[in-house]
């Protein structure tokens, strides 16, 4: 054999032995787990045939407690680039099989790598994780190969999408690049998330708490939204991060992709006509009315689980996506809260940050009151979602459907924080406060000296009503663009969303703003 072919076969030697990862044993161990491996995972998630791995032979430097006598081709993570759906992506994933997925110092220059490569490209990058922390050996080092990974998802966010997949554990340093992506996807019994660990509560708290109770896919899912999905399985996860790529553009100087639609523009849906009871304080479904206007019925959701007061997700209307945010009035009446504020207002940046356009439908009829909410500040959570929207720059599209009250109708895409187009249905209610408030603050006084206290109050909520519960005294002052037929909504939005294709706005020139954190 020749020295070439001996060299060939050399590198097609290394290359087998690197695709191992930490081997035939490590390799059985992680999938008696129920988990795929590294480039298992990439596999399920590029299209066929379309991965380029990088880097396939960075050994670790390190020395210390004997670490140079074992090291592995990869170094535990495989990187690289390459399409879902056709459009570039770029990607790593961690490999438990080596090392437990730990981050060392050449670990994380490659990672480093992809993401600078992905900002150059202007491709989403996307970070499979599964990890089981900073590798110990390498003290110091590790520690600055994190700090180097978090400075470029600090640059990357609002320039390209990053996205990110809880497969495993991410405890300590590893869950602040996570946080900083846009999206989030955990699994459920088989990742979880947290700064320390059961072992640490119970030395410093007393407290028994287990890996799931602690940081599992549920309890960031419903309880502290740090994450936005939670998957049954690796699989799914995968999937989630192939449909939420197909909703959002390559970077931030792109539009989402138009996809073809079947689904008629000036399609009427009479059910909406009779959707909003006659009772005022009776609840109705939001999601019925998201399905009935956007094209096919199709509504991703995005952190379902968390804030159910508020629904925001992606949809699209006549092939372009859009990014939804509707109160839910079957969830605490639809009030606005601390976390429903917060869900909304991140969501509605991602949104502007990547020219999505926003389509509000409103149904709110206030804050939440109690010293639970005011204690956890619920003022600055409300200034961030009134920031959010003012600051937007998008095209932005507000249906009013039934109640907007006081200063929830303000943080929720009002006329004076630059709404486009503000529409509201006839059953509109837009005012300071509901008729029942209204009549006991203006009227409280003479109520007293009535014979009929109750039956004056009455008659005052009446006239309240009929002056100030409909949408016509905001139309009557151009804060109310037009009262829409609850069955044409779905024609009157994309036909604003047709207008509104070519809006330029841009805000004032600054290094940029104090958001209220």
């Amino acid at each position: 054999m020749s020295t070439q072919l001996e060299k060939i076969q050399e590198l097609i030697s290394l290359r087998e032995q690197a695709r191992l990862g930490g081997g035939e044993k490590a390799i059985q161990k992680q999938h008696d787990r129920g988990k795929l491996t590294a480039r298992e995972r990439i596999a399920a998630l590029l299209d066929e045939g379309s991965f380029e791995e990088l880097d396939m032979f960075v050994r670790h430097r390190c020395t210390n407690f004997g670490q140079e006598k074992k090291s592995f081709l990869g170094d535990g993570v495989v990187t690289g680039y390459g399409t879902i759906d056709g459009r570039l992506v770029y990607v790593f994933a961690q490999d438990f099989t080596v090392f437990g997925g730990s981050l060392s110092e050449t670990m994380s220059q490659k990672i480093c790598k992809v993401m600078d490569m992905a900002m150059k490209m202007g491709a989403p990058v996307i970070g499979l994780n599964d990890s089981g922390g900073a590798r110990i050996q390498e003290g110091i080092n590790a520690l600055a190969g994190y700090s180097e990974i978090f400075q470029r998802n600090i640059l990357a966010s609002g320039v390209i999408p990053q996205i990110s997949a809880i497969l495993g554990p991410c405890a300590g340093g590893a869950v602040y690049s996570p946080a900083l992506t846009d999206f989030t996807i955990m699994t459920r019994g088989m990742s979880y998330m947290f700064l320390t660990g059961p072992k640490v509560v119970k030395t410093v708290l007393g407290e028994d708490v287990t890996q799931e109770q602690l940081g599992g896919a549920d309890v960031h899912a419903s309880k502290s939204g740090v994450t936005h999905f939670a998957a049954n399985d690796g699989a799914e996860a995968l999937a989630i991060i192939r449909k939420l790529i197909s909703y959002i553009p390559q970077n931030n100087l792109e539009e989402a992709p138009l996809v073809e639609c079947n689904d008629p523009i000036d399609r009427l849906e009479d059910s909406l006509n009779e959707i909003i009871p006659d009772n005022p304080n009776k609840a109705y479904d939001m999601y019925e009315v998201i399905g009935a206007v956007v094209d096919n019925g199709e509504f991703f959701e995005i952190q379902r689980d968390y804030a159910r007061n508020i629904i925001i997700g992606f949809a699209r209307f006549n092939g372009q996506s859009v990014g939804i945010v509707a109160n839910q009035p079957k969830f605490l009446a639809g009030v606005l809260d601390c976390n429903s504020s917060r869900k909304a207002a991140r969501f509605v940046r991602f949104c502007d940050a990547f020219n999505i356009p926003l389509v509000t439908l409103v149904d709110v009829p206030g804050f939440l009151p109690g010293t639970g909410q005011e204690y956890n500040a619920v003022i600055l959570h409300g200034a961030k979602l009134l920031y959010a929207y003012g600051e937007a720059t998008v095209p932005k599209i507000t249906v009013t459907l039934r109640k907007s009250f006081g200063g929830s109708h303000i943080v929720m895409s009002c006329k004076q924080l630059r709404g486009d187009m503000n529409y509201a249905w006839p059953s509109a209610e837009i005012a300071v406060m509901g008729a029942d408030g209204a009549a006991e603050v203006l009227y409280a006084k003479e109520a007293k000296e009535q014979e009929d206290p109750a039956k004056f109050l009455n008659e005052k909520k009446d006239e309240y009503t009929k002056l100030f519960a409909n949408p016509y005294q905001a139309a009557k002052y151009g804060y109310i663009d037009d009262v829409i037929e609850p069955r044409n909504t779905r024609f009157r939005i994309i036909k604003a969303l047709q207008q509104l294709a070519t809006k330029k706005l841009t805000n004032p020139a600054k290094k940029h703003g104090n958001i209220p954190l």
